[in-house]
């Protein structure tokens, strides 16, 4: 008999010889149990369902409640759920960090990468690439501006809430109103932000609007204090908002006024470019 890659290659007779059932149970010996129910549970959320009641994880996945108890324990001490100021229990941050090794490697950021860095050049300012997750931005590919101290606790793999971000409020612009709706809720606006923050389904809507009539979003000091951003949406083939690209600068520097004038252009052509080279369209506004 001969081992190859740790698996015995066996002989025609001996094959015959070994019980089908046998066979099958060795290759189950492997599983580990909890493991697997652990990871159930984390499919179990989508862009439906962005939180759920312990409840709903038992009902939705057949786990014994006690068991699910256990698992939703174990799983908030490693970070890959969390607690929402409901009581329901959503992906936390050790997900994202799971997920990012192939964010790194998609298309987008592969594809985004040369653009962003013409940007950063032309700028002299800090570029961002972000997606949205759940409610969130995910900042997927970040080019930061060497002396700058705002944001520095920013970087790839970071999260801000969608509503406080230049960057999310662009995506969020062109979702059609029902995945708007499943995706923000009162609970996007919780938190300590920066001082210009909005704080209200109305008031984000405003901005969403405009967002869709000119093509791009400005925020100034609602994520963090002291930063202002103007964002461009990147879309595929199918003409679908997939990420957004940002330029972030000091507020001090660049008032609103400053802020077209020196950045529109050059983060218009940067998303243009990114969305061409991904197979996609930009609408002229």
């Amino acid at each position: 008999m001969s081992v190859e890659n740790g698996s015995s290659k066996m002989s025609g007779a001996e094959a015959g010889a070994a019980p089908q059932n046998e066979s099958s149970s060795a290759g189950r010996s492997y599983r580990i149990e909890a493991l697997a129910k652990g990871l159930r549970l984390l499919s179990l959320f989508n862009h439906d369902r962005l939180a759920l009641r312990v409840k709903d994880l038992a009902d939705l996945s057949g786990i014994p409640m006690p068991t699910v108890f256990r698992l939703v324990a174990t799983l908030e001490e490693e970070g890959y759920l969390e607690r929402t100021a409901s009581g329901m229990v959503r992906p936390g941050t050790s997900v994202l960090a799971l997920g990012f090794a192939a964010v790194q490697g998609m298309d987008l950021v592969q594809t985004s990468e040369p653009t962003m860095r013409e940007l950063a050049v032309a700028s002299g300012e800090t570029v961002n690439l972000g997606v949205l997750y759940n409610d969130q931005v995910l900042f997927v590919a970040r080019i930061a501006r060497r002396d700058s101290l705002i944001a520095a606790g920013i970087r790839v793999g970071s999260t801000v809430p969608a509503v406080f971000s230049s960057m999310g409020k662009v995506i969020l612009a062109f979702m059609s109103e029902e995945e708007l709706a499943r995706t923000i809720t009162a609970e996007s606006f919780a938190g300590r932000w920066g001082p210009h923050a909005v704080r209200t389904m109305d008031e984000l809507s405003g901005q969403l609007e405009a967002a869709r009539s000119d093509g791009y979003l400005i925020q100034q000091e609602e994520a963090i204090p002291g930063l202002s951003s103007i964002a461009a949406p990147i879309r595929q083939v199918d003409g679908t908002v997939v990420a957004s690209i940002n330029v972030a600068v000091p507020s001090a520097d660049y008032p609103r006024k400053q802020l077209v004038q020196r950045l529109l252009d050059p983060v218009l052509a940067a998303a243009g470019e990114i969305t061409r080279r991904m197979g996609g369209t930009s609408p002229t506004y």
